[in-house]
């Protein structure tokens, strides 16, 4: 049975369709999305290998078929026909490719707002003046040594001194060796920033922790708690707020299972927002090269309910506490010591006997 060629090539379009939608969706080349933002960001990765298999599919799919049909035969040794071109096919595989390419662009900027990285307001806060006009080369490449005096408020001096006013950041950064850089004029804050998403613009987050990076560790504090500890947890389902900065050289701020990467630059305050949604242990790993110890600087996240993060609080408040006295002064049932205790230090591995020594 002879069939038609278009029918091969409708046949051919629907299993490379299928193969691609398939493919995009089961690749599996991705670790566990841990927050909201991730969906988003997935999605987007999704389209984009579903586009891929299938250019992949078909371009290969044609070099083994042509390969195949135009080997030179036995006893053939005359020359090919002389092709100089097609132009339909050339206008083609060059329309094709650009509305891939915009269309990619399209929905890349669209999940970049929705994460919350574009904010149209912020070049509000940097208004275009005189010094921006009169600067040589572009405003967003001056925004270091070259950023010229200006008596424009400095957003990111503001920002470190909001930070600072916390007494356990105070004691973790060393803002007061560091000048915070101003904005370049004319482009808003010059400090890297994910913020809030469309529908939370301008509300504040419900946790807020400022983060410190040095070599080779990262530090995080709790404002509204005081707490300071090398392992960050957060609630599911509540929006964080990172306010991050570095003490010496640049860092990058990167969990996987998050999709989202911030750099901490000494002299900036960066702010990256995301809301957890699947509870674990996640590693928060350095993506800047910061020295020979680079590859040792990790901490981790832990993502856990409201309930044990509450628990985890009530842990750190008790640990932080200067005596004993002060510890068991919290103690809402009216516990011994021993037994009020017996939970923290049995996870860090003492024996009850131990503890009745230390009372007795």
């Amino acid at each position: 049975m002879n069939i038609p060629s278009s029918i091969w090539t409708l046949l051919i379009g629907i299993v490379l369709t299928l193969a691609s939608f398939w493919y995009g969706q089961n690749h599996g080349l991705l670790p566990a999305a841990a927050t909201d933002e991730a969906v988003l960001v997935d999605g987007l990765f999704n389209a984009m290998m579903i586009v891929s298999t299938g250019i992949f599919l078909l371009v290969e799919g044609i070099l083994i078929y042509s390969a195949f049909k135009y080997r030179q035969r036995a006893g053939d040794n005359e020359d090919g026909p002389p092709v100089e071109g097609n132009v339909p096919l050339e206008i083609l595989w060059t329309a094709i490719p650009a509305i891939i390419v915009i269309g990619i662009s399209v929905y890349s900027f669209d999940v970049y707002n929705e994460i919350g990285g574009f904010d149209p307001h912020a070049i509000h806060e940097a208004p275009m003046n005189q010094e921006s006009m009169a600067m040589p080369g572009s405003a967003m490449a001056a925004t270091l040594n070259d950023t010229p005096p200006s008596t424009e408020p400095n957003l990111n001096q503001e920002k470190s001194d909001e930070a600072m006013q916390d007494p356990a950041t105070a004691e973790v950064r060393n803002a007061d060796q560091i000048p915070q850089l101003r904005n370049a004029p004319g482009v808003g804050s010059v400090a890297p920033t994910i913020g809030g998403t469309p529908d939370k613009a301008g509300k504040p987050a419900g946790l807020q922790v400022n983060v410190t990076g040095l070599q080779y560790a990262w530090i995080f504090t709790y404002p509204e708690t005081g707490i300071t500890t090398s392992e960050m947890h957060v609630p599911i389902g509540r929006e964080v707020e990172i306010n991050m900065t570095a003490n010496d050289v640049i860092h990058a701020f990167w969990v996987p299972e998050f999709r989202l990467k911030q750099d901490a630059i000494p002299g900036r305050q960066s702010e990256i927002r995301f809301t957890p949604k699947k509870a674990g242990d996640y590693a928060l790993i350095c993506a800047e090269l910061c020295g020979p110890y680079h590859g040792a600087m990790r901490a981790t996240v832990v993502v856990e309910t409201q309930e044990a993060f509450e628990k985890w609080q009530q842990e750190q408040l008790v640990a932080s506490k200067e005596t004993l006295n002060q510890a068991v002064a919290v103690n809402p049932a009216d516990l011994s010591p021993n037994e009020f205790l017996a939970p923290y230090t049995k996870d860090m591995g003492i024996e009850p006997e131990i503890l009745h020594q230390v009372h007795k």
